[in-house]
C-alpha cells in the first residue's frame, strides 16, 4: 500500500525564480516531494484523497537573511534604548517572541547579524529555541575600536590585529560578521566614510574562516568598503548602500551576494517623527531611491541578491517587514517569481540550507500555502492558510481544517 499524499495546488512558485505553475499535482512520499506536475483529471490517481489547495499558492518557505533579534523594531524610545543595554535575562522572552512572529510569516529560516552580547547565539544553544525555524548566528561581530559596530559587536583587543583576534575567537557561530564601513547617513546623501579594514585583512579572514567552513558577511557601505570586501573573497555584502556600478559589475562576476536592506528606508520615512534630530526626511527618500536604482541594476547584471529586512532596527518588524522588502524589490523590477527566489532559495544558499528554499522532485515537502491567486502576494503572507513541514502540517500554526477532495480520472 503506498504511503504516498497528494495535494492539489492552484498555483506553485518553486522559488527558481521560473514562470509560476498552474493547476499542479504534488504527490509527497516520506517527507519529500515524489512528484510535481501539470494536474490533468484524466492522469489522477484512482481514489486518492488530495488536499484541495486549488483556491491557493503554494511557495517556499522564506528565509531572512539579516535580522538582530535582540531589537524589535518598535518606535518606542524608551524601549529602544532599553533593549540596547538589557542583559540576556530581559532579551531572552524578547528573541524568542521575534522568532514567533518570523514562524507566523512563514519566515522558517533566518540569519542574525549580531548582538554585542553574543545573545542570540546564547539562545540558539537552549532548549527553548524555535523548533520550526532554522537560526543562523554570527554571534558578536567584528569593528575597527572607535569605529561603527559597538551596537553589535567589539573590536579586537590586547594590542591584537583583527586576524590574531579572529584566530583565537572560541564562540560556535555559523558564519562570520565584520563591519567595514560606518553607518548609513539619515542627514547627509551619499556620505561615504572610509573602511574599517584593509583588503588583506579581510582577506586573511576569509580564509581563516574558511578552514572552519564559515562564510563571511560584512556590513559595508559606500564604493571603496564594498570594493575591499568583494575582492576579499567575502560572501556577502550588506546593506551596500552607494557602492555604485563597478561594484556591483564586480560582485555579478565573483558570485558574491548583497543583501541590500532596501527596507530600512521605507521604515525611517514612515516613522521620520521617531528617527531623531539626526535625520532628514528628503535625504532619507533620496536613500531609498538610490537603493532602489542599485537594485534594479543588480537584476539586470545578474548579482545574487538574497532578501534580508534588517529586522529590529526603527521601524522594521520581524516578520512582517517581510512582506513590504519584497514590495520593495517588486517596485525595483523585479518579477514575483524573482522576488520570491530571492526570499526563498537564494537566501538558503547563501545560509548553507541545501534541502531548504527549493519545490522541486527529491527536495524536502516545506512549503507555506498561501489563500488566493499570486496577484495576493506578498500581502497574504501575512495571513498564511498553511505551513507544511517535511510533507505534515506544522502542528505550532493551526488555521482552520482543509478539505481533502476525491480526484477522479
Amino acid at each position: 500500500m503506498s504511503t504516498a499524499t497528494y495535494l492539489l495546488a492552484g498555483w506553485l512558485i518553486d522559488g527558481s525564480g521560473g514562470p509560476i505553475q498552474e493547476k499542479v499535482l504534488l504527490k509527497i512520499a516520506r517527507g519529500r516531494f515524489a512528484a510535481i506536475e501539470k494536474y490533468t483529471p484524466a492522469d489522477a490517481p484512482d481514489s486518492a484523497l488530495v488536499t484541495d489547495f486549488s483556491h491557493c499558492t503554494i511557495l517556499p518557505p522564506l528565509v531572512d537573511s539579516h535580522v538582530h533579534l535582540f531589537m524589535s523594531g518598535t518606535t518606542d524610545k524608551g524601549t529602544r534604548e532599553h533593549q540596547l543595554i538589557a542583559d540576556y535575562s530581559e532579551l531572552r522572552p524578547v528573541i524568542a517572541r521575534h522568532l514567533h512572529y518570523l514562524f507566523s510569516h512563514g519566515v522558517l529560516a533566518v540569519r542574525d547579524g549580531g548582538d554585542k552580547g553574543g545573545y542570540a547565539l546564547a539562545y540558539r544553544q537552549t532548549k527553548e529555541m524555535h523548533p520550526e525555524v532554522i537560526l543562523k548566528v554570527v554571534g558578536r561581530a567584528w569593528h575597527r575600536e572607535g569605529r561603527y559596530g559597538g551596537l553589535i559587536g567589539r573590536f579586537p583587543g590586547d594590542g591584537l590585529g583583527l586576524v590574531e583576534a579572529f584566530a583565537r575567537e572560541s564562540e560556535a557561530v555559523d558564519q562570520v560578521k565584520l563591519v567595514n564601513s560606518g553607518f548609513n547617513s539619515l542627514k547627509v546623501f551619499g556620505r561615504e566614510t572610509e573602511p574599517q579594514f584593509s583588503t588583506a585583512e579581510l582577506a586573511e579572514v576569509v580564509a581563516v574562516a574558511a578552514k572552519a567552513g564559515k562564510k563571511v558577511m560584512v556590513h559595508a557601505n559606500g564604493k571603496e568598503p564594498v570594493r575591499r570586501a568583494v575582492l576579499a573573497g567575502c560572501h556577502s555584502i550588506e546593506h551596500g548602500f552607494f557602492m555604485g556600478r563597478e561594484n556591483l559589475e564586480l560582485m555579478a562576476e565573483k558570485g558574491t551576494f548583497w543583501v541590500p536592506t532596501v527596507f530600512t528606508m521605507k521604515a525611517f520615512v514612515s516613522n521620520f517623527a521617531h528617527a531623531g534630530v539626526h535625520a532628514d526626511r528628503q535625504v532619507i527618500e533620496k536613500n531609498l531611491n538610490h537603493q532602489l536604482g542599485q537594485l534594479t541594476l543588480a537584476r539586470q547584471l545578474g548579482v545574487n541578491v538574497a532578501l534580508g529586512t534588517d529586522a529590529g532596527s526603527l521601524g522594521v518588524l520581524h516578520g512582517e517587514s517581510m512582506v513590504g522588502e519584497m514590495k520593495l524589490f517588486q517596485k525595483a523590477g523585479y518579477s514575483l517569481a524573482e522576488t520570491v527566489r530571492c526570499a526563498t532559495s537564494n537566501g538558503a544558499r547563501l545560509l548553507g540550507l541545501d534541502d531548504f528554499g527549493l519545490l522541486v522532485k527529491g527536495k524536502a515537502a516545506t512549503f507555506l500555502v498561501a489563500r488566493g491567486a499570486p496577484s495576493q502576494l506578498p500581502r497574504k503572507l501575512s495571513y498564511l492558510e498553511g505551513i507544511y513541514l517535511n510533507g505534515q502540517p506544522s502542528k505550532l500554526y493551526r488555521k482552520n481544517p482543509v478539505k481533502t477532495i476525491a480526484l477522479k480520472g
